[in-house]
Order: structure tokens, then C-alpha cells, then sequence
């Protein structure tokens, strides 16, 4: 066979990922706190970025609130002129460069209802911290010191030891009769029934604070835990040879123990939500206004452009003009981003008003590609706008994939998800003496219209953390005396 050398030209299109289509589809997708973490960044490594300054020379110093409000009164006075015998101004028309609220007076009473955003933040220690407070205060050695340490660290959110005492004796080489008594000591500490393992060495932990051990109760929790659990009363009740009206007295008691030891103690880690958009009523139309007090005061530094083309840049010029095009594509990439985060959530708010009037059952049926298609968008660019952004209305704040929901089938029409969720949820909070079944559920939604499965509302109870009904059942009620 013969080698044969050949040239030839063949023209093809691809898609290239350049450095700033890169940065537009990471900007795109960052959350408020991650952007403004991002920005500080960019402040800070280029030269050529900074913030505006006022009239007298120093940096605008507003806090977030402040520049919403700012924007409150400019659009109050934009869609309201007639006082000044004016002709009000279109929908249409409207500049959403200053967009903001009339109607919810929290916006506008800036003295009584301004927002903290510090006061979101809990300065209350953490469960780690009060039990290392209350460890400082036991002696130990410093070995037993260094295992409670370990421990500690091994202790969840809900207050359970997340690690077997196999694992800490070989972490450190310690001996296991020392580590069981380490963790003896922790098991006394404050709150009762810290530090358990399971949940019926949680509760035991719980009777022996009490001093209620020893007795009708800790047999209960000892060797009838998983009859409890399921409210099999009457078999419990002939286990233990007890009348119905004994079994209620112990029972009492019971309930006042806590499943959950760490109830009291927020979690180590605090996520901050911050809005990116606010959605109010003006007049009987939404507005949409963008929070975006930070990036909105960047601009690109006159003193380094002047510089630029000065003899002192002649040896970094080419880092100069780097810098300065990183600049200049950041501040597009921010105002793509927001013009794009301001299309979605307006199309949102466009086809869910009526949740906005009405509320959740009256939220529609829209998955990502109806707003896609409709702004001209592809659905993964609407994905990456939804995704940790949030929009604050009168009714709350809400994640915007929130609004995306699927169909379910009802005589009147689809309705969305939620919406079934949401009655779900208030069937079951109205129930009286038994719980009520997945099927009786299906039964009762069909009454309203609403066809769904079981498997189906099984599944929706499960997502809102809801028990079934074994273990809702209405058994014994505490009597009062």
C-alpha cells in the first residue's frame, strides 16, 4: 500500500470557551455572598478597578438597605407624578436601573422597619463551644483533656456522637478504658443526652439526669423503644402488665425527654441569604428591582488609564493593558449578569402573579424551558440564574427555582407541585383522633379535584418531612390534672 501525502483545506464552526465567555458563565452562577466575596477579590488584585467616589471626594458609603431605599423614593416619585402635574409614565418606559417599592411600608420607613443584616447572624456559641467551656471546667489530664477535644469535634449538629469510640482510640494510640471514661464524662455535661450514640442510649442518658431511672420508664426504652415508636400502646400496655391509665402516667414523663439533645444550639456554620431581587406591588402591577449595591459603584480607574499611556508604564505596558481589558470585561460580565438574573426573575414574576396575590396554591405549573424559550435563552443559562438566587416579596423570600415546579393533573386544569404540597400539608395539620393514611390522602385530594397516586403523595410527604401516619397515630394524650 502506498504512502500518499495529501493537503487539504476544510472550513468547520465550533463553540470556543474564551477566558471571557469563561468568567460570564462563573459570574453567572455565583450566589450574592459569593459575587461579593469575587468583587472584593478583583478590588484588590487589580489596579485598574475601584469604587466611585461621592461629591466630596470620599467613597460612597451606603449600606445595601440604603441604596434600595434610595431607589424606593425615585421610583415612588417615577410611577406617581401627579402631583407634580405630570403625565405618569409607562410600564414600558420604566428605568430598572432604579427600580424599587411603594407600597410595603417596611421599605419605606426607614427609621422602624430598616433590615440588619448583622442581626441575621446568631451570636450564640455554638454546641462545641459551650461543652468546651464546660470541659475547661473538669479536671483532666492532658491526655483525657486531648480526647474530649477529639470527641467533641466528632459531636453532630443534633448533639449524636458521629464516630465510634474504636476510631478515637486509634487516632491517637489511646487506651480504650481511658476514651469510654472520657466520654462518660462528657455524657454528664450539659445538654442532657449529649454526645449518645443511639437514640435509645440518648433517652437513657436523659432518665438518668432525671433520676427516673431504674423504673417503668427506662424498661421502656431499654427492651420496648421500637413498640413506642410505631404507638403500639394496647400491646405495650399488656407487655408490661399495665392498665391503659398506668401506661399514660409513665408515658407523661417520657415525653418531656428530647430526641434531639442539641435542639437549642444553631448549627456551626451560618449560610447568610442575602436577596438579589425585591418584587413588590405598585399601583396593581409587580415591579421587579435588582439589589445590587457593591458592583454597581465599580468603575475603571482614570488615574491608571492616564497611566497607561505615560512613560512610566513603557516597561509593563503589556500588563497595563491586561489588567485594564480584565476590568473592562468584569464590569460587562457583572451587568450581563444582572440584566439576565432581571429577564429571568421579570418572566417569573410575569407568568406567577397569581402566587404573588393569592399565594402557594396559586402557583402554576413552569419548568425551565418555558422561560427559556420565551426570553431566547438556553435552559442551562435560566438553571445557572435560578440556582442560589433569591427574591424577596411581601410573602417571603424565596430560592427563584422555587417557581419551577411539574405538573400534576386536576379536573380543572394542571396545577403545580407545590401547590399539592402545600395542601397536603394542611390536611395534616388538621387532622383529629387518627392520622391520616397516604390512601386517604389520595382520597381526600380527589375530592378536591386533585388526582394523584399514593406512591406519588408518599413521596411529597417524605420531601416535607412529614411521618406516616404509623407514627402520627393519636394514642394517648397527657393528661392534665
Amino acid at each position: 500500500m502506498a504512502i500518499d501525502l495529501r493537503q487539504n483545506l476544510k472550513l468547520t464552526q465550533q463553540l470556543l470557551m474564551t477566558p471571557q465567555l469563561q468568567q460570564a458563565i462563573k459570574l453567572l452562577q455565583l450566589s450574592r455572598v459569593e459575587i461579593e466575596a469575587y468583587i472584593s477579590q478583583q478590588l484588590a488584585e487589580n489596579p485598574f478597578l475601584e469604587e466611585k467616589e461621592s461629591s466630596e471626594g470620599s467613597p460612597v458609603e451606603k449600606s445595601g438597605e440604603e441604596s434600595f431605599l434610595d431607589q424606593v423614593d425615585e421610583t415612588v416619585n417615577f410611577l406617581d407624578p401627579a402631583e407634580k402635574g405630570e403625565k405618569p409614565a409607562t410600564l414600558e418606559t420604566f428605568d430598572h436601573s432604579k427600580e424599587s417599592s411603594e407600597i410595603d411600608n417596611r421599605y419605606v420607613n426607614r427609621q422602624t422597619d430598616s433590615i440588619n443584616y448583622e442581626n441575621l447572624i446568631s451570636n450564640e456559641k455554638t454546641l462545641s463551644e459551650y461543652l468546651l467551656d464546660q470541659i475547661g471546667e473538669v479536671s483532666l489530664t492532658e491526655e483525657e483533656h486531648d480526647i474530649a477535644v477529639l470527641l467533641i469535634g466528632n459531636i453532630g449538629d443534633t448533639g449524636f456522637l458521629d464516630i465510634s469510640l474504636q476510631e478515637i482510640s486509634e487516632k491517637g494510640s489511646y487506651d480504650m478504658d481511658l476514651v469510654e471514661g472520657v466520654l462518660d464524662t462528657l455524657q454528664r455535661l450539659d445538654p442532657p443526652g449529649v454526645a449518645a450514640r443511639t437514640m435509645q442510649e440518648c433517652l437513657l442518658l436523659q432518665l438518668r439526669e432525671k433520676k427516673l431511672k431504674d423504673g417503668v420508664i427506662e424498661v421502656i426504652v431499654e427492651h420496648h423503644l421500637e413498640d413506642l415508636q410505631k404507638q403500639n400502646y394496647a400491646q405495650l400496655a399488656k407487655k408490661l402488665e399495665l392498665t391503659p391509665e398506668q401506661l399514660v402516667e409513665h408515658l407523661s414523663a417520657l415525653a418531656d425527654l428530647d430526641p434531639i439533645p442539641a435542639r437549642n444550639f444553631g448549627p456551626s456554620r451560618v449560610d447568610a441569604v442575602l436577596p438579589d431581587v425585591a418584587v413588590f406591588k405598585v399601583g396593581h402591577e409587580w415591579v421587579v428591582a435588582l439589589q445590587e449595591d457593591g458592583w454597581n459603584r465599580l468603575q475603571v480607574s482614570e488615574y491608571y488609564q492616564e497611566m497607561l499611556h505615560g512613560q512610566e508604564a513603557a516597561l509593563n505596558k503589556d500588563y497595563f493593558q491586561e489588567k485594564l481589558r480584565s476590568a473592562n470585561w468584569l464590569l460587562k460580565s457583572l451587568h450581563q449578569r444582572q440584566r439576565t438574573i432581571l429577564r429571568v426573575t421579570e418572566k417569573i414574576v410575569e407568568r406567577q402573579r397569581n402566587f404573588f396575590e393569592l399565594g402557594i396554591q396559586a402557583l402554576k405549573p413552569m419548568i425551565l424551558k418555558d422561560v427559556a424559550d420565551e426570553l431566547g435563552l438556553h435552559e442551562s443559562t435560566v438553571s445557572r440564574v435560578t440556582h442560589q438566587k433569591y427574591l424577596q416579596c411581601p410573602r417571603g423570600v424565596f430560592e427563584l427555582r422555587y417557581f419551577f415546579n411539574s405538573s400534576i393533573h386536576t379536573e380543572e386544569g394542571d396545577v403545580a407541585s407545590q401547590s399539592v404540597k402545600e395542601r397536603i400539608k394542611i390536611l395534616v395539620s388538621k387532622e383529629s383522633g387518627s392520622a391520616l393514611s397516604d390512601q386517604k390522602l389520595v382520597v381526600l385530594l380527589e375530592q378536591e379535584g386533585i388526582k394523584v397516586a399514593r406512591r406519588t403523595v408518599a413521596k411529597y410527604r417524605e420531601q416535607m418531612h412529614i411521618l406516616p401516619s404509623s407514627k402520627r397515630k393519636k394514642g394517648f394524650s397527657r393528661r392534665t390534672p
